[in-house]
């Protein structure tokens, strides 16, 4: 998966819009897009959606409320019943409160006649100054986690800070650092490194410019808040045909090479790691 746009839960037509969009994954939001007087009506319209969505169309998650609520479980409740795809766990602090979500799943899945770990989980894991410390304990938590994404908005709010860029429109040092951790956080969990928002979302260059550079650095995927974004982040998170080509041209030199560990393509001199990367970028380009 490439692209997971956020949709409000109580809003039937971004509902459609979403549905429509291409984006690989909806993410049905029960958390800050939904009103605190709206929460009920949110979950129920979170629940006859994943009952009526199309099995090809996207896979459908839904955002719960964050755990320091009272709200969670409820959200839980609502829709779990009706197979989503996932669960996006928002504010969470350390592994540990996806053990407090999965553990919840467990019983919800069985009261439904589900396998156990059927409900996926992901996060977001910088939305707090603690979380922050954090991002290296995700490995191995839970066999439901597939995805770490990190947040900007909520860290700044919590941060009390101004603005979270500079004047030049980048992210400033404590969310450079939250990225960063981030990708590293998913990479040693052996789970996909999902790239934050882009929340301008008229400014396509800068859009593109962020997505490519997430790409560079290693994300495979990136979330997006309107669906005028899907297709510019489906399309940079595409492997093209060039970067294909090379991939299986590295791949045939340590083929004919032999039992390697180094070779030289093209006065390039390449070694396994380079091996590795373009092996993974050949297998996401085939899930894709």
């Amino acid at each position: 998966m490439r692209s997971f746009l956020f949709v409000p839960a109580d809003s039937d037509k971004k509902l459609t819009k979403g549905a429509g969009s291409g984006a690989d994954a909806l993410i049905l939001d029960l958390e800050d897009s939904v009103a605190l007087s709206n929460k009920e009506a949110a979950r129920k319209n979170a629940a006859d959606y994943l009952k009526s969505a199309d099995p090809k169309g996207p896979k459908i998650c839904v955002r719960m409320n964050a755990l320091d609520t009272p709200l969670w479980l409820d959200d839980l409740k609502a829709v779990v019943a009706h197979k989503p795809y996932a669960i996006l766990v928002p504010k969470t602090i350390s592994g540990e409160c996806l053990r407090v979500v999965s553990d919840k799943l467990v019983n919800l899945e069985a009261e439904a006649g589900f396998e156990k770990d059927t409900t996926k989980i992901f996060c977001v894991a910088t939305e707090t100054a603690a979380s922050m410390f954090n991002l290296g304990t995700y490995g191995g938590i839970t066999p439901r986690l597939f995805a770490l994404t990190w947040g900007a908005e909520d860290l700044a709010a919590a941060l009390g800070a101004r603005d979270n860029k500079d004047e030049a429109g980048n992210y400033t040092a404590p969310y450079q650092l939250a990225r960063t951790l981030t990708l590293l956080g998913a990479v040693a969990a052996g789970v996909t490194p999902l790239d934050s928002i882009w929340k301008d979302f008229r400014d396509e260059a800068g859009l593109e410019r962020e997505a490519r550079a997430a790409a560079r650095d290693g994300f495979t995927a990136k979330m997006a808040i309107h669906p005028a974004q899907v297709e510019i982040i489906n399309r940079v998170f595409t492997p093209s045909d060039e970067d294909l080509a090379h991939a299986r041209m590295v791949i045939d030199a340590f083929d004919k090479a032999g039992d390697v560990g180094v070779v030289n393509l093209d006065g390039v001199m390449l070694d396994i790691p380079h091996l590795k990367q373009a092996r993974a970028l050949i297998a996401r380009a085939a899930v894709n």
